[in-house]
């Protein structure tokens, strides 16, 4: 019992230090870990290096990198203007275009991390290009995802109900996947009414840079004020056309044959570095290492806790009480709070299970159970410290990050409040 509440209270610590003093808390995580683990545990380091996230970090360091690269040789800002050729301008829309893209490669079967990698630096780029909210975006990019998650092809719907069905129960798997899809659109309609969606107008600004602001900026020239709308398009140069060729093979690889992104990403980047070491600039350099540094630490500590059962005492206490009804609402909180830091696939994998005695007696009825879980543990994807998030705010501009990652942090926190009563409210009151 010491070590849940020792592990709690030193997360607690963890962001109270951080809120107070400017420091990383990833840094600040990594130490608390060794910290515990050593004193309280007696752990040795090598299973503390077990909760380091190595994936996660292969995934936002090499995918920073191929966008550095590709902004710096003006490839990215091509994309951004042909993209504001095709809606011509109606930047109102643009949100809801992305949004809907996002949205397609998760529902196609693919983890939603692939699609947000791929799009959330061009999505965050054109919002730049257009002065639309930058958090605006990146939230319309996870949620977006997100609307994919549970769709008949995608791993976590067979998750979930795997961990359903082989119990002897059943579910229905339309009402999973619809439900997570209503729910993601109509927390996508509050993104956009509350990151300014109603003060877009239907024409783009006129001050917008030309497709090749990125790369001029990028050498210290000075960024012309052509509106990329009524330029006409230019001829791609050799490193732009492989930069974007490049990428498209990343996507391709990532989500048709299911490779690991982080690691295509980094050769692609090094092929490209290798063959234009000039117009790629400094883009190592350019990486999001104060960013892998946060989610990795953040993640490790969380790994910890769930290696001490932390979690799982949490959920075996829940599942004592009498209550159905205040028993699914408190399984839906611990999956909120703990999804918001670690693996939204591990937490549903682990609260299923602590779930089913309530589905099995039949005070709850299942699919109402499962989707609330299911909704609880991933819409909070978009706080800084998860995948998605992460992705969104290490592909920011260096001048913005600190601001979407404000954004991010609040918005999960509302995510992490909200979820959990208003799943409970819609999917287990009424279908008790």
């Amino acid at each position: 019992m010491l070590i849940h509440v020792v592990g709690v209270s030193g997360l607690v610590l963890v962001f109270l230090i951080g809120a107070l003093r400017p420091i990383n808390l990833g840094a600040l995580a990594l130490v608390m870990t060794y910290l515990v683990g050593t004193i309280f545990v007696r752990e040795g380091v090598k299973e503390m290096y077990s909760g380091f996230p190595v994936d996660l970090l292969v995934l936002l360091v090499g995918v920073t990198y191929l966008f550095a690269i590709a902004e710096s040789n003006g490839a990215v800002g091509r994309v951004v203007a042909g993209a504001a050729r095709m809606v011509k301008g109606r930047r109102a829309l643009l949100p809801w275009v992305i949004f809907v893209v996002a949205a397609l490669p998760a529902m196609a079967g693919a983890l939603g991390s692939a699609g947000v990698a791929l799009l959330a630096p061009l999505a965050l780029r054109l919002a730049r290009r257009y002065e639309i909210d930058r958090r605006m975006i990146g939230l319309m990019v996870a949620h977006g995802a997100a609307c994919g998650n549970f769709s008949p092809l995608n791993a976590l719907c067979a998750i979930v109900t795997q961990a359903v069905t082989r119990n002897g129960l059943q579910m229905s798997v339309a009402a999973l996947f619809l439900g997570n899809l209503a729910y993601n659109v109509a927390l996508a309609v509050v993104i956009y009414l509350s990151f300014g969606g109603l003060r877009l107008s239907w024409r783009a600004s006129k001050v917008a840079p030309s497709a090749d602001a990125g790369a001029s900026a990028f050498a210290g020239a000075p960024a012309s004020a052509e509106d990329p709308v009524e330029s006409a398009p230019q001829r791609l140069r050799g490193d732009q056309l492989c930069a974007l060729l490049v990428m498209l093979a990343v996507a391709v690889a990532s989500i048709g044959f299911g490779l690991n992104i982080g690691f295509v990403a980094f050769a692609a980047a090094v092929a490209l570095h290798l063959m234009f070491p000039v117009s790629s600039g400094k883009a190592d350099q350019r990486i999001a290492w104060g960013v892998a540094l946060l989610v990795c630490g953040i993640v490790t500590y969380v790994a910890a806790l769930q290696r001490y059962g932390t979690v799982e005492a949490v959920g075996r206490g829940i599942a004592g009480l009498s209550s159905p009804l205040a028993h699914g609402l408190l399984l839906c909180v611990v999956g909120a709070v703990t999804s918001a830091f670690a693996s939204s696939a591990g937490i549903l994998g682990a609260l299923i299970p602590l779930a089913v005695p309530l589905m099995a007696r039949g005070e709850i009825n299942p699919t109402g159970l499962v989707v609330a879980l299911a909704l609880s543990a991933t819409v909070v994807d978009a706080t800084p410290f998860s995948t998605v998030g992460a992705l969104v705010v290490a592909n920011a501009e260096d001048e913005e990050r600190a601001h979407v990652y404000r954004g991010l942090l609040w918005w999960g926190m509302a995510m992490v409040i909200t979820a959990p009563l208003l799943t409970w409210a819609l999917f287990i009151l009424p279908a008790r």
